[in-house]
């Protein structure tokens, strides 16, 4: 089959837009779960534009087209997207809807697919009196003739030995909710809050199957819908339930083809609907506005519930911790003894830390499409190194090394940045600044009404003084072999939300100089509580690169922390690895 260009694939798709009688058609970088990572017959963005990154949209007219993102992707934005037929901009300098309005007369029409926007994104459009329609059917899939199958993957269950609770008891705890917020039925169109919900986890959006640069979610794709009493309602495709599957939720829920989900609206007419308008597509509330007299908008429950952690949850993500660890000795140690021989590149790099994360038997997968991001590569936020941008590892600059891992039955992510051969003062300042960020946070102690932002601030401290910053938050949710990138109270400027014990988040100040390099320090940090007063406990298991340090600029007791961190971790992880790694680890941990 012969490959549609980018000028083709606009044509296609404006002669369907004139079928449709519309002038505009947005194409969003998401799929109908509105959720960060999407599969690749859900990548239509890439496909008309070539844009792949996290978040984004097309914008296509008549005569002209756009593709914009937040700042995070204004580098990725260039390299990736013809400007022959795309202009480019930045959302957080211009949004969607100011562009809009510069754009199209008074009498255009724009066409969108309903299940693919939030009410809140559609409810800007029609605040600026822009004149809309919902089509059904998605207009790129009417012309994307290679378009991948959705995947079907089977589901399988998550002891409950390890989740703390049973599905029946979650779903309870859930219905209660429901009974209090005085509803009939709740709608949960979130991955992760279904898999969290009935204790079971799948592979649709696996590492074979995701594209690179999504998070990697072990999710079923489904619906579900939670009367206040009685059995779920699961939509979901019957292939992917075996019948062990079947038979262990039986009692609490009755399976329904996924769909069948408009017709599950339709039963739920004339009672009360709990829906999340932030996370459910603008296609339910059209539905339920026709079938329902009365919608309870509000957070999905699960989300605040599901990011305390249950003891037995905590435990298998600091196991898991444990076993990073090990992969991620294993790596430093190989990284330092090849780093300067101009032999490594980002994508060698890349393969080797999976290789050695894969020598654990509970290993599964990426959390996330790792990043390595050498030199001026590691100043950009959201880097994924491929053939054109590769670069090769030379001395005197950093790697930006993130990523993670799902193991049987944790989550993990991780960032450390590592220097080659001798940096300048300037890096090492930065590298120390960052450092004693992270050490602050990881040491912070507040009541149970500090909000996030309370914290972020607390991070980007030592940095400000010195008039620099990072545009990324400092900490977000991290699910027990979930989403690597949960929702719950994040550490930002945004953080608005106080926490709770149990709940698993990350602490990652870094600093960027465009073109020149890039640092971030990230462990993950388990909120404790004693006596009224919340801390951290930090449970990443791996040495922070001391070489670069300006130790002039380190107090006392931030010394003492990172001594005590190192200790601690030395402690974990020599059980478990050879003489030969637990000499170079012990090296590493020495006392500044």
């Amino acid at each position: 089959m012969k490959t549609m260009t980018y000028g083709q694939k606009l044509e296609a798709l404006r002669a369907e837009m004139a079928a449709q009688n519309i002038h505009v058609y947005l194409v969003p970088r998401t799929d109908e779960f509105l959720g960060e990572s999407i599969t690749p017959n859900a990548e239509r963005l890439a496909w008309i534009s070539g844009f792949t990154g996290s978040a984004g949209i097309g914008i296509i007219l008549e005569d002209t087209a756009c593709v914009m993102s937040d700042g995070r992707y204004t580098i990725q934005l260039t390299q990736e997207v013809d400007q022959n037929y795309f202009e480019l901009e930045n959302s957080q300098e211009v949004t969607p809807f100011e562009w809009l309005e510069k754009q199209i007369k008074s009498d255009d029409i724009i066409g969108f697919d309903p299940k693919l926007f939030s009410p809140a994104f559609i409810e800007k459009l029609e605040d600026k009196n822009l004149k809309l329609k919902s089509i059904d059917q998605n207009l790129i899939d009417n012309i994307w003739e290679d378009q991948p199958d959705a995947p079907v993957t089977q589901a399988f269950l998550f002891p409950n030995e390890v989740a703390g609770k049973t599905a029946a008891e979650k779903i309870e705890i859930i219905q209660n909710e429901i009974i209090e917020q005085k509803c009939d039925e709740l709608i949960i169109t979130q991955l992760d809050s279904i898999a969290w919900l009935l204790n079971i986890r799948g592979n649709d959006i696996s590492d074979d199957i995701a594209n690179k640069g999504n998070a990697i979610l072990p999710v079923i794709q489904s619906y579900l819908i939670l009367p206040r009493e009685g059995k779920a309602r699961w939509y979901v495709n019957p292939e992917k339930l075996s019948e062990d599957v079947k038979s262990k939720l039986l009692d609490i829920v009755s399976f329904h083809a996924f769909k069948e989900i408009e017709h599950g609206l339709y039963q739920s007419s004339n009672r009360k609907i709990w829906y999340d308008p932030k996370r459910s597509s603008d296609y339910f509330k059209q539905k339920l506005n026709t079938n329902s007299d009365a919608l309870y908008e509000a957070d999905d429950p699960c989300i605040f519930i599901r990011s305390q952690k249950t003891e037995p949850e905590q435990k298998a993500m600091k196991d898991a911790h444990i076993k990073d660890g090990v992969a991620l000795v294993k790596f430093l140690k190989w990284f330092e003894e090849n780093a300067q021989n101009g032999d490594l590149d980002e994508l060698t790099v890349e393969a080797q830390l999976e290789e050695f994360r894969k020598q654990s038997p509970d290993y599964k997968e990426p959390s996330f499409s790792t990043i390595a991001g050498f030199g001026a590569n590691g100043a950009i936020v959201h880097y994924r190194a491929n053939e054109k941008t590769n670069k090769k590892i030379e001395s005197g600059n950093f790697l930006l090394l993130d990523s993670g891992g799902h193991y049987h039955y944790g989550t993990t992510d991780i960032t450390r940045t590592i220097p080659v051969g001798n940096v300048s003062d300037e890096m090492k300042k930065a590298y120390t600044l960052v450092l004693k960020g992270h050490i602050a946070l990881a040491r912070a102690k507040f009541d149970p009404q500090t909000l996030g932002k309370d914290l972020d601030d607390i991070a980007r401290k030592p940095l400000l003084d010195h008039d620099m910053n990072y545009s990324h938050g400092t900490g977000h949710g991290v699910g027990c072999y979930l989403s690597v990138h949960e929702e719950a109270p994040s550490i930002s400027p945004r953080g608005e939300q106080p926490f709770k014990p149990g709940m698993i988040l990350s602490n990652e100040p870094g600093y960027y100089k465009e073109d020149e390099f890039g640092i971030r320090i990230e462990n993950l940090v388990l909120v404790k509580s004693e006596q009224q007063e919340f801390y951290f406990e930090t449970i990443t298991c791996a040495p922070i690169e001391t070489s670069c340090i300006l130790e002039s600029l380190l107090e006392e007791e931030e010394k003492k922390w990172l001594n005590q961190y190192h200790q601690s971790i030395f402690e974990k992880l020599a059980p478990f690895l050879d003489e030969n790694h637990k000499n170079w680890l012990t090296e590493k941990v020495k006392l500044i």
